[in-house]
């Protein structure tokens, strides 16, 4: 090893490589490796300088500690065992593995045979075991000093008082005018002055990040010349993306953590898109690089009748096995990690059934979320699952932990239907914009756990809804066959661009109905970037590989009036949801009795049931009236789905527009009758200015 160097047993605690003032130790997890090397390697990661048998084990951790290196040290694990696909054993020591527990990756991956464990090209498949050995060419990981724990600032945005605003890094930025070039479409391009200024005038409190953890580009992209701009494709999750780095500071990680800092002292939040459903290393063909070959059977789930085929819930593959207790302690380490070094205030679970799924199904008792709920750091945070995988039984909507909120398909599905095709009735519209009491109380949870959407990254954006009944996404390579064919779109008459003002004044009016329900909604909104200023992907609803201005926000173009009127909703939806919004509200039998909440027909009768199941009828109204003290007015709000101009009777008192989604701009003024015309496809809201 070299004088400068000693070989210590060290600990098993924490997993990783850990400084201290004499050198590094070293724990990692394998349950069936019968030998784990540590190798350490030069500067440029090309030279294996020297090659350790790690020379304890605690249960199933191995460790060491070696004195003498520095920060910056580049290392890797081989680990021997069994190769043994049938068995469900990868194990192949010509492969050097990255540490999972490693903050930072050294190199740039690039697909070669020598990528993975089993021969390319024999005729035995994935039986034959490579002897290849990827050493020169493999990803490192790299010791590092953690950053100082983050100050414990987070702005804690009240659940009632939070608006989502869902972006991607360097979609956000990178046609930003008002941000300088080499901060485009990096973490301190989303913190940019320009940026929080926009932020703050449009009211949003929570920032959503796509993934920003270290990921890979599957194959297939990347002989198609393309990239997985997405990122849903993790390796490393303790390790902060480096493509959205800038360059212009010392580390991706000290500017992830500048960035974070920044919009927290702007009042802030910030959430993270966190994948921990599957990894890169794809299914029974894909590469080895860190997992599959420390231990296969451990981290992923494997075909009870065929262990060479792992379980593809995700449809990438493989399925990382949460429901191990090793698995379970890195998903919520890295969640920590995230949490106390970068000061993170939540997580949205992508595809998050498989968190749940034990044996025997999902199950809301299952260990990861009973230890999130005990965790006195990752229990303050927000939390938001996508409730379903694509597993048998894997949709699970409104069956998680009372604490977390989720994607709420159906309201998306639902206010898209009834205000583009008429194709729900107004009982089932009545109860998304309720938070979906249906799904969510009868559940004890609270109506904030319904996360309301009307576009999300996944999907087309808001402008494309109301300009293309069909998805145009010819661009990713894939014939145009990838991408949702259930949109529930219109294209308002002509598809795509169009010069006709006819078809341009409905598709603006629409987009004003679409926004009013989702940010005017009980529950919690969550607006995709870009919808506010009518940006488009040209009719591309899964642009997951197209990192060009087919996904970057078009800023250049931006439409200022709607971005106002998206800013009033949500200071509108401030006064309205001043009552204690995490309250289900009562239903009435007699409109103005003093109770909180009363629908209304346009006659003003209250809705029957028959009423409420009408398929030809779309026009209605909800009576919000404040209990004694309530401190807030009396708002009306009115809804017209249908084609025809409705006369709605309005209750008893003085009433005030507030805006009319027909009306190009939103202003206030004194309705002088007791009725108010309400046009098709449109929404009202009025207040009575008595309160």
């Amino acid at each position: 090893m070299g004088v400068s160097f000693h070989l210590g047993t060290g600990r098993p605690w924490p997993l990783g490589a850990t400084m201290d003032v004499e050198g590094v130790n070293f724990a990692v997890f394998s349950a069936y490796a019968t030998q784990i090397d540590l190798c350490l390697y030069d500067e440029e990661g090309i030279r294996e300088t020297h090659r350790i048998a790690l020379p304890a084990r605690t249960g199933d951790v191995w460790h060491g500690h070696v004195t003498g290196l520095k920060p910056g040290q580049l290392y890797g694990y081989r680990a021997h065992g069994p190769y043994s696909p049938e068995r469900g054993h990868r194990f192949n020591p010509q492969k050097l593995l990255l540490d999972p527990y490693a903050r930072e990756i050294y190199g740039e991956f690039r697909w070669r045979d020598e990528s993975y464990g089993y021969a390319i090209g024999n005729p035995e498949g994935n039986a034959a075991v490579s002897i290849q050995d990827n050493g020169v060419t493999a990803l490192k990981s790299q010791v590092i000093l953690d950053l100082p724990v983050a100050d414990d600032v987070r702005p804690r945005v009240a659940p009632d008082s939070t608006v989502i605003y869902e972006a991607h890094v360097k979609g956000l930025t990178m046609l930003h005018p008002k941000i300088p070039d080499q901060l485009r479409g990096t973490y301190l391009g989303v913190c940019h002055p320009a940026m929080i200024e926009h932020y703050h005038k449009l009211g949003v409190t929570s920032i959503e990040l796509l993934p920003v953890q270290f990921g890979l580009s599957e194959h297939f992209i990347t002989e198609r010349q393309l990239t997985n701009y997405w990122n849903y494709n993790p390796l490393a999750y303790f390790a902060v993306e480096p493509r959205y780095w800038s360059r212009t500071t010392s580390s991706a990680r000290a500017e992830f953590r500048q960035m974070v800092d920044t919009l927290h002292a702007a009042g802030l939040e910030v959430i993270l898109d966190v994948v921990y459903n599957h990894t890169a290393e794809a299914g029974a063909n894909g590469p080895t690089l860190c997992y599959r070959g420390l231990d296969h059977v451990s981290y992923y789930r494997l075909q009870p009748n065929d262990p060479s085929y792992c379980e593809n819930l995700t449809g990438c593959g493989n399925t990382l096995n949460v429901a191990h207790p090793r698995v379970t302690q890195l998903v919520l380490d890295s969640l920590r990690y995230w949490v106390t070094t970068f000061g993170v205030d939540g997580f949205r679970f992508d595809l998050a059934t498989v968190l749940g799924r034990r044996t025997h199904g999902f199950d809301t008792d299952a260990a990861l979320f009973v230890a999130f709920e005990q965790c006195p750091i990752l229990s303050t945070v927000k939390r938001i699952a996508e409730p379903w995988d694509v597993g048998y039984d894997g949709y699970r909507l409104g069956q998680f932990p009372s604490a977390w909120m989720e994607w709420n398909d159906k309201f998306r599905d639902s206010i898209r239907d009834f205000w583009l095709h008429r194709g729900r009735t107004r009982g089932e519209f009545a109860r998304r914009i309720m938070a979906s009491s249906d799904i969510f109380q009868g559940a004890h949870r609270s109506l904030l756990s319904s996360v309301n959407m009307v576009t999300a990254h996944d999907g087309f954006t808001l402008e494309d809804l109301v300009s293309y009944n069909s998805r145009h996404n010819e661009a990713n390579g894939e014939e145009n066959r990838d991408g949702h064919s259930y949109n529930l779109s219109n294209n308002c008459g002509e598809e795509g661009p169009t010069t006709n003002q006819a078809i341009l004044l409905l598709r603006r009016k629409l987009k004003r109905a679409l926004l009013a329900t989702l940010l005017l909604s009980r529950g919690t909104p969550m607006l995709l970037a870009g919808d506010e200023i009518g940006n488009s992907q040209k009719g591309n609803n899964n642009a997951y590989c197209q990192d060009n201005e087919i996904s970057w926000i078009d800023w250049r173009h931006a439409d200022t009036n709607l971005a106002k009127f998206v800013a009033s909703l949500i200071s509108l939806r401030k006064v309205y949801s001043a009552a204690p919004s995490s309250l289900w509200p009562r239903q009435l039998h007699v409109a103005g009795s003093g109770y909180e909440l009363a629908w209304c027909d346009p006659s003003g009768a209250i809705m029957t049931p028959d009423a409420w199941n009408s398929t030809t009828e779309h026009a209605f109204y909800a009576l919000f009236t404040p209990g004694i003290g309530g401190g807030v007015p009396r708002v009306v709000m009115l809804f017209n789905g249908g084609e025809d101009t409705v006369e709605c009777r309005l209750p008893p008192g003085r009433w005030v527009r507030v805006f009319d989604t027909e009306l190009e701009d939103s202003f206030t003024t004194l309705i002088r009758s007791g009725s108010y015309t309400v046009s098709g496809g449109s929404f009202v809201t009025l207040f009575s200015p008595e309160n």
